[in-house]
């Protein structure tokens, strides 16, 4: 199996508000848009990895679990398809599934660690996915199972709760496609590692916004837990969690994700990169350092996201060296920071 680098691509990613019952939106295919363009630049790039957040709202409305909708389902089809046609590897992740989500988790009306109707319609939701397909092999196809769980003790989560509904779901997953690649996120969203988990066979998944008080400064939605009251960051230099961060301090920060390589598991970072309001030359600056402990461990990673904020395309930094291809206007700096680190 190659080391997957690439991005994660959002058609799918949220409903937000428009999800909830009663809201009077119809969620229909026309709420859907792909941008092909986008995934032939990455292909052409030599990336072989596209992750696929997506909200279960899309496919199941008003928590009708058992009522699945087959016209959102086709949406999907052609999602995956496209990725896949292009020789990529697609990721296809629940990134908002019955009763948990890291985005408005009170948007729920369940809760997927406590309440059986949750857990139950997350599994029937993997197993739909299962069947459906079940024809594209594994290096094709993999399912990442839900993205960024909580800490331990949020919303109910245990470790041993999270694992007896993720080993359930592989199991069930198995029982349909044996050779399926099956990824889980690390906890607390989705940094800390899950050594208990190692036993399942799956690719561990954590992420690379580390330190934040660099990758998310000035975060709109992180506005409470102080993004605009930190300092400019610098790097290296900057100051977050007691410690003044460094690429050793990151790779130290990455040990318990090493010692699960190091076990025979499989690491990926499906999700990494660095909010558009710092400047690029400090952006660049930390993401050699990070790229360049990627490669060190031996960790793939994917960017979130190709197009906007986060992305290599259209992030809208101050400082960049823009260039356009095929009407995308993207930062060539980080485009070939990007490429010399695929190894």
């Amino acid at each position: 199996m190659n080391t997957w680098y690439g991005f994660n691509i959002l058609p799918l990613f949220s409903l937000g508000r428009a999800g909830l019952p009663g809201s009077g939106i119809s969620v229909n295919p026309g709420m859907v848009h792909l941008d092909e363009a986008d995934l032939d630049f990455i292909a052409d790039m030599g990336c072989n990895f596209v992750r696929l957040p997506c909200d279960y709202r899309y496919f199941i409305h008003d928590f009708k679990y058992d009522q699945p909708d087959e016209v959102m389902l086709k949406v999907l089809d052609r999602c995956i398809y496209a990725i896949v046609s292009r020789g990529l590897h697609c990721s296809l992740n629940v990134h908002r599934a019955p009763g948990y989500c890291i985005n408005g988790n009170n948007l729920e009306r369940d809760n997927l660690w406590t309440d059986k109707i949750a857990q139950d319609a997350f599994t029937n939701l993997w197993k739909l996915f299962a069947e459906r397909y079940r024809t594209y092999s594994a290096d094709q196809l993999s399912f990442d199972l839900l993205n960024e769980p909580p800490h331990e003790g949020q919303y109910g989560m245990t470790r041993e709760n999270h694992k007896t509904i993720m080993a359930r779901v592989c199991e069930e997953i198995r029982k349909i496609s044996p050779e399926r690649t099956i990824v889980c996120d690390g906890l607390g969203c989705g940094h800390l590692a899950c050594p208990e988990l190692a036993d399942l066979d799956v690719v561990m998944s954590g992420r690379g916004y580390t330190p934040v008080q660099l990758t998310h400064y000035n975060a709109e939605w992180m506005k409470e837990n102080g993004s605009f009251d930190w300092p400019y960051p610098k790097w290296p230099g900057v100051e977050g969690y007691g410690q003044t961060w460094s690429r050793e301090v990151l790779l130290e920060f990455y040990k318990p994700w090493k010692e699960l390589a190091d076990q025979g598991c499989r690491v990926h970072l499906g999700e990494c990169g660095c909010y558009n309001k710092v400047d690029n030359q400090t952006a660049l600056a930390w993401y050699r350092d990070f790229f360049g402990v990627c490669n060190e461990l031996g960790f793939g990673f994917a960017l979130w996201n190709f197009r906007g904020a986060f992305g290599i395309a259209e992030h809208g930094r101050s400082g960049t060296n823009w260039e356009t291809r095929r009407g995308i206007s993207f930062d060539r700096d980080l485009y070939e920071l990007f490429k010399q680190s695929m190894k």
